[in-house]
């Protein structure tokens, strides 16, 4: 299986660098992982709802010339469906028996994701209905999927 991990922005800090790291060094053993990181744009504090939706217009442009056509595109979204780590196992088990095996897993800015990319997406995911730094749910994203692996292997994970 084929999984990039497609965001806007780069991660600045070193602990959550580590975190990517040691989880990117646990999937090698059962998937191809590819990260693609798109430039974030300016985004001021006091943005208009119409400047707010120009940033993520833009941010979202940049993430979807990335999608190649016949990718699965699931989007880290606020509003999307929550699944319990064994739902999304199955999830990814279900794609790759049904034959998908490119799959991408889209984070935001932080601005959220365009209408656009969401529109794009095949499903969209909630991990709660609180806000988190893309690095942090970056890192949240490897740690479940590496937990799905394994529970699709069944092999032990902590619960």
């Amino acid at each position: 299986m084929n999984i990039n991990i497609l965001t806007v922005g780069k991660v600045k800090e070193k602990f959550f660098k580590q975190g990517i790291d040691e989880y990117t060094k646990r999937l090698s053993r059962y998937c191809k992982l590819t990260f693609i990181e798109v430039p974030d744009e300016k985004a001021p504090e006091n943005l208009s709802e119409t400047e707010i939706e120009l940033v993520k217009g833009k941010e979202g442009e940049s993430l979807l010339k990335h999608i190649k056509e016949g990718g699965y595109v699931i989007a880290l979204e606020i509003k999307g469906k929550m699944l319990s780590s064994e739902e999304l196992a199955e999830k990814m088990s279900h794609l790759a028996v049904t034959g998908n095996s490119l799959i991408y897993f889209v984070i935001g800015g932080s601005l959220g994701l365009s209408k656009e990319v969401v529109k794009r997406a095949d499903f969209k995911l909630s991990f709660s209905p609180m806000t988190f730094p893309h690095q942090l749910m970056k890192v949240i994203l490897l740690e479940q999927i590496y937990r799905g692996f394994r529970i699709i292997k069944g092999e032990p994970y902590h619960k």
